[in-house]
């Protein structure tokens, strides 16, 4: 008699839920960070400082949110790049997951174009658009190239970032100008603030997919020293290189041009370590 040969049961796969808390967490550190900008005329050298309460309030978001909350978030994007391939190579293939990433790449480049439009200048959508059509195939780099091209990509972008808070405060007639003419603008802007903001998120997507190849986020139970290392030493660098950046934008010091980018640069390269150390 012939035995019936009876197979396992398909396991579902779980979603790894600590990539998604973290993702949501950086969405509420980047609206923050946003919703002082939008509040208040001016990036850098505040015009003289405020009560205490503001002082503080201030010196908070300039050591632990100000450029905190996009390093993780572009690194989390990289570690989903690797997610998607992981998943979709089974069936579709390399090329076929290739093609797959670069074709959600053209409509995030598609979709940041509308929101710059109509909405907001300092999109991210469609720089990260454009680092998953150029970042393919860093999927299948070396360890020592991903983090190699990312240690070097991060000193150009630290130093974007820093250049842009050393610009001055718009004028009344920024403010006053139509929607028509500042939707125009602003869609003239995208050719240079999309690859600035590409450059500033680059290096931390590299590193987002180096740390997806070992999973992480996905099975930190694997990777408690490293973890805890990476988050105590990230979580200083960034409080440290933040002080003196904390002095300006509480309007205490005002420094010129020339060190007012320093200063940002500073700020802006010990931000990358808080971001990646930021725990999910």
């Amino acid at each position: 008699m012939s035995t019936i040969r009876r197979e396992p049961p398909a396991v579902p796969r779980v979603r790894a839920l600590a990539p998604d808390l973290a993702r949501g967490a950086m969405l509420a550190v980047i609206a923050l960070a946003h919703a002082q900008v939008l509040a208040q005329p001016f990036l850098g050298s505040a015009p003289g400082p405020g009560s205490a309460v503001d002082t503080v309030a201030q010196t908070l978001m300039t050591l632990f949110v100000d450029s905190r909350g996009y390093p993780m978030f572009a690194a989390l994007f990289g570690y989903g790049m690797v997610q998607i391939l992981r998943s979709r190579e089974p069936t579709l293939g390399r090329d076929g997951a290739h093609r797959q990433l670069r074709r959600r790449g053209c409509w995030l480049v598609a979709f940041g174009v509308v929101h710059v439009l109509l909405l907001f200048p300092g999109d991210i959508l469609a720089p990260y658009g454009l680092l998953a059509l150029l970042f393919v195939g860093a999927l299948h780099w070396s360890d020592g190239r991903l983090l190699g091209v990312a240690a070097a990509l991060a000193a150009p972008g630290a130093l974007v970032y820093g250049s842009v808070l050393a610009l001055p405060a718009p004028g009344d007639a920024a403010a006053a100008t139509d929607p028509l003419t500042s939707a125009l603008f602003r869609l003239m802007s995208l050719p240079l603030t999309m690859p600035l903001n590409a450059v500033m998120a680059a290096a931390p997507v590299l590193v987002g997919i180096w740390a997806a190849r070992r999973r992480l986020l996905d099975e930190p139970e694997r990777h408690p020293v490293l973890l805890k290392r990476v988050a105590s030493t990230g979580i200083a660098i960034a409080v440290l290189g933040a002080i003196p950046h904390a002095f300006v934008t509480t309007g205490v010091w005002h420094p010129d041009a020339g060190v007012l980018v320093a200063v940002g640069t500073l700020h802006t390269a010990a931000g990358y370590a808080g971001g990646l150390a930021t725990p999910p």
